[in-house]
């Protein structure tokens, strides 16, 4: 399937992880989906009003797949817009729905290293290249985002890395369409990030 090299927002500063609650109504607030996995199904206020789709199930699978007890990586955050007025030169479809989801080594010091996220990125490029050639509906775009992890030590800005910001796009004429594509990419995604974890256990 399709996949790009995402530009993004600007991050001129390193988000942190774990990351602090942002105040007020519409704030959002951290969950360490390690030791609280039930927060993938109850917490996720982007997700829950498309839940009735077949699409959201599989995001949260993908969630507890990345945040499983045997996995080599975790997730730092996500987020979801629903389906609303395509304004994406990369589609000719009615209506576009993107999201995204923070991805980084459970090893820390393995974000830190200069060499493992730029690695994580590459791998799923490959993993999401050789899947589902006839797929036009959606995309997935990676970024490298700034991070300061501040479980590491303080000195020598050993906590200084950086962690895979994976984002995604499908369309469709409909909002049926447009999700039923989010469910097609998602499991597509979930796949290749499958691979990647194998990978990431062998190569230690």
């Amino acid at each position: 399937m399709k996949t790009c090299e995402y530009a993004g927002a600007p991050f001129e500063d390193a988000r942190s992880h774990p990351w602090y609650d942002t105040p007020g109504p519409n704030g959002s607030r951290y969950y360490d989906l390690l030791e609280s996995p039930a927060h993938i199904r109850s917490s996720m206020e982007d997700f829950k009003p498309w839940a009735h789709y077949p699409a959201i199930e599989t995001f949260y699978a993908l969630l507890e797949r990345l945040n499983h007890k045997n996995s080599a990586l975790e997730s730092n955050d996500c987020a979801f817009d629903g389906p609303h007025a395509n304004e994406s030169a990369a589609s000719d479809a009615s209506l576009e729905c993107s999201g995204r989801v923070m991805v980084l080594f459970r090893i820390l010091t393995r974000n830190t290293d200069g060499t493992g996220v730029l690695w994580l990125k590459q791998e799923l490029h490959h993993a999401l290249g050789a899947l589902d050639p006839d797929f036009v509906s959606g995309v997935v775009g990676t970024t490298l985002v700034p991070v300061r992890y501040l479980r590491l030590p303080e000195a020598n800005d050993q906590q200084l890395g950086r962690e895979l910001m994976i984002s995604f796009w499908a369309w469709g004429n409909t909002e049926a369409d447009t999700m039923r594509n989010l469910g097609r990419l998602l499991k597509n995604l979930t796949q290749a990030l499958r691979q990647v974890v194998s990978s990431a256990h062998a190569r230690g």
